[in-house]
């Protein structure tokens, strides 16, 4: 845990903010790169994951804010503590979502392929967002009861559970998006048809996010069910879902696309 990385004179750098723009600006070099090789306006493309990735912050935050909002309406000026954490990262793509579709749609950018290139970066800046979470003291796992674990002794983390050894959720995290981060880029290179990168975070990302949900400790993050369905497994639930009707339109679009050429070869 390091909340403050260093100091610029009177300046602190917080660890929290640093690795968020660390994986801002590799998410964006990642996009770049991949866009270019899709043969893609890289420009416009970078537009759209900058602006993008704006607004998914916006999200995440907003949706913190609505899962702790007695906290945030008896203190408003908290809301501006990003330093501090909290974020509750499915709201960043409900956000950002209905923006990226509206700006390709202007822009004439083909969708499936657009997003192809724009998910490996996006969990590349994830992972290292979660690193910040840890530099934070937020987002925190369940008591390990041995003697492995992290302690932490932030104000962000329960007075009950400071101190002693608990789950490093933050590393779980980050470790599974690096890996999937490599996935994404092995399916990106070996991909049969536009999209097959783009469903397969949106259905890998909810699995592992509500596995990780299983070790997490804070119960700030707000719940459907208390104890028993968090909100972030609640929306992986139908994330996925939505993910997997997406795949099998897209795969019925493929196949209806590609029936005239095998009844013209015939």
């Amino acid at each position: 845990m390091l909340p403050v990385l260093f100091r610029i004179g009177p300046i602190p750098i917080y660890g929290y903010g640093f690795m968020i723009a660390m994986g801002f600006l590799t998410g964006l070099f990642v996009t770049r790169k991949l866009a270019t090789r899709s043969g893609l306006d890289a420009e416009k493309i970078i537009d759209l994951s900058f602006w993008g990735l704006i607004l998914g912050f916006v999200g995440a935050r907003a949706l913190f804010i609505i899962t702790r909002f007695s906290d945030y309406s008896s203190d408003p000026l908290s809301i501006f503590r990003l330093w501090e954490g909290g974020f509750v990262f499915f709201g960043g793509p409900m956000v950002a979502m209905p923006f990226g579709i509206w700006y390709m749609k202007k822009h004439r950018l083909p969708i499936w392929k657009s997003l192809d290139t724009m998910m490996p970066g996006l969990v590349l800046g994830h992972s290292f967002g979660r690193i910040g979470c840890l530099a934070a003291g937020c987002c925190y796992g369940k008591p390990t009861g041995t003697s492995w674990g992290i302690k932490f002794h932030s104000d962000l983390v329960e007075k009950s559970m400071q101190g002693i050894n608990l789950h490093p959720t933050q590393l779980y995290e980050a470790s599974a998006l690096f890996t999937l981060f490599l996935g994404l880029l092995w399916v990106y290179r070996h991909r049969k048809f536009d999209g097959q990168v783009a469903l397969t975070y949106f259905m890998a990302y909810p699995i592992i996010r509500s596995i990780i949900e299983t070790f997490r400790g804070d119960l700030i993050r707000g719940f459907v069910i208390d104890g028993v369905l968090s909100t972030s497994q609640f929306i992986s639930i139908l994330a996925f879902g939505i993910a997997a009707f997406a795949l099998i339109y897209r795969l019925k679009q493929i196949a209806d696309s590609s029936a005239p050429k095998r009844a013209r070869a015939r």
